[in-house]
Parts: structure tokens; sequence; C-alpha cells
């Protein structure tokens, strides 16, 4: 990195919705980089259960429209996503050695495309051990509580939706 040159990072999942463990990451990654680009991948292979919009919305309620923070959304590889972005550095979330496994290998297929990427590997907070998107769906499907999983604004926001 050149001297006076911003340290940026970009974080990437499909935030459906934008959970505890999430915000943990990002707020981890704020006291890592000067700026922090969150990206919403787009998997066309997939029906999310919130919008592009939605998605969005929650991010700017949970970090106040945060100015270290860029939300975008993305279609494509992580390797196009840092190039556009200009970083080399991508920032994985993880839980467990399952989580680990699957990074590492994705991060061994992104590499074959760009071999200067730098993956950062940010532990989860051991109390969201058991916090995920699938959780809080499942949960909103069959009508049990999600606030162990989505912070309060995210919540009221969900709840607002009718989800």
């Amino acid at each position: 990195m050149e001297k006076g040159q911003k340290k940026k990072c970009v974080f990437a999942g499909t935030f459906d919705p934008l959970t505890l463990g999430h915000e943990a990451v990002i707020r981890d990654c704020l006291r890592l980089f000067d700026e922090v680009v969150v990206a919403i991948m787009v998997n066309p292979a997939k029906t999310p259960c919130f919008s592009i919009e939605q998605r969005e919305k929650m991010l700017a309620l949970a970090f106040d429209n945060q100015p270290r923070i860029k939300v975008v959304t993305f279609i494509g590889t992580v390797a196009q996503l840092l190039e556009k972005e200009n970083t080399k550095i991508y920032v994985r979330g993880i839980r467990n050695g399952v989580d680990l496994d699957y990074e590492n290998a994705n991060l061994y297929a992104s590499k074959k495309l760009d071999e200067e990427l730098l993956a950062v590997y940010l532990p989860c907070p051991q109390e969201l051990l058991h916090v995920s998107s699938s959780i809080v769906r499942n949960s909103l499907q069959f009508g049990t509580p999600i606030d162990e999983y989505v912070s309060p604004k995210v919540k009221e926001y969900i709840t607002g939706l009718g989800k």
C-alpha cells in the first residue's frame, strides 16, 4: 500500500436479511479499515426473501448511513468486484470450521482469477455463533421470534414489511 493511501476492504454477502453476525463483521472492519465496501451480491440463480432495496435499507438502518461504509450491489465474481472497488482485501466472517472450509475453497477459486487477492477472516463473536440469515428466514416463516438474530432496528423494519 502506498503512503497516504486509504485502507479499503470489501465485505460481500447476500444479507438476506442482515444479521447481528453481519453487523459484527462490519463493525470489526471499521476498526481495521478506513473504508468498508459492503457488497450485496446478486446470484441470478437464487430468489432472495428480501429485495435489494430492502437489504440496502437494513444496512442503512443498522449503520445510520455511516460515511465510511459504502453499500453497493454487484453481479459477478469477487475478483471483478475487488477490481471495480480498487482493493485487493476481501473480508469474510467465520463462525466455525465448516465456514472456514467453504471460504477457503472460494478463496482458492478466486485466486485463480486474481492471485493478489488477500482474504481476511474475522471470527464471529462467540455469542453469535448460532446466527445465520437462514435461521432468520425460517423463524419468519414459522412466526417465531427473531430478536436474538437481528438488531432492534432491523427487526422493526422487517416486522413493518409484514414478513
